[in-house]
């Protein structure tokens, strides 16, 4: 194929756009701000799962604590009438009024087991609140870390794509001024050598493999008409000549 040389050193502008491009889609693609995110969202949905086993805890233990409460009314008010029976003269059979007394007796000894459970299940209840409320202030920080971080993931990425929409047309602008068979070569010689489908010969080396070319090819490449355009014998990129070749 032949090219002009100007058109061949505009292909190695292209070049520059496109391998910047590549990097900047790569730093799209491995924002630190993204992966933060992941961790941050991995950690958020594990404290709004604790969370909700928290809340339901603290629902079954204030429920458990109105239940006592109730019990513990109940067997007051049986104990209170038991008294009232007892202090009136009500039960006036030696065998009723022992029957009665025991029964006060027995109801002083419910109402003190059913204020201790209360008294237990009161502390459980302090300490689950303690630490759902610990659990809360976790997430409501995490919420604020997740906000920053979205913030400067957004900020990256409107930058990015403001730089890759400047890059873009500046390589759109250089690539319509090349031939259409060479600008379709450079693209398929670039599909397969990651992204570099052109590189110059510079103080005879390749810059595309980085390999120096050996005597012989040096001496070819001089041979060859400057409109020629040339493939690396190493890595077959397409390869340019510049005043730094060393030809």
């Amino acid at each position: 194929m032949r090219a002009e040389p100007a058109a061949q050193a505009v292909l190695l502008d292209v070049q520059a756009h496109d391998s910047r491009l590549d990097r900047l889609a790569y730093r799209q693609r491995t924002l630190p701000e993204t992966a933060r995110l992941t961790e941050l969202g991995a950690q958020r949905s594990e404290l709004a799962s604790r969370l909700a086993v928290q809340r339901t805890e603290v629902d079954d233990m204030a429920d458990e604590i109105r239940k006592a409460e109730t019990d513990i009314t109940q067997v007051r008010s049986r104990r209170e009438r038991d008294q009232r029976r007892l202090d009136t003269g009500a039960v006036t059979s030696a065998k009723d009024l022992e029957g009665l007394q025991r029964e006060i007796v027995s109801l002083d000894r419910r109402i003190g087991v059913l204020e201790d459970a209360e008294l237990e299940v009161m502390q459980r209840l302090e300490d689950a609140q303690r630490a759902q409320q610990g659990t809360e202030a976790q997430l409501t920080a995490l919420d604020a870390d997740l906000t920053v971080t979205t913030d400067a993931q957004d900020a990256e990425l409107r930058a990015i794509a403001t730089e890759a929409a400047t890059e873009r047309d500046e390589r759109d602008r250089a690539a319509a001024t090349l031939p259409g068979d060479l600008l379709m070569l450079y693209e398929k010689v670039r599909g397969q050598h990651d992204g570099v489908g052109v590189a110059p010969l510079w103080q005879r080396r390749c810059e595309g493999c980085r390999l120096e070319l050996n005597a012989a090819d040096v001496r070819e490449i001089a041979a060859t008409p400057a409109n020629e355009v040339l493939r690396c014998p190493e890595c077959n990129r397409l390869l340019v000549r510049t005043a730094e070749s060393g030809l």
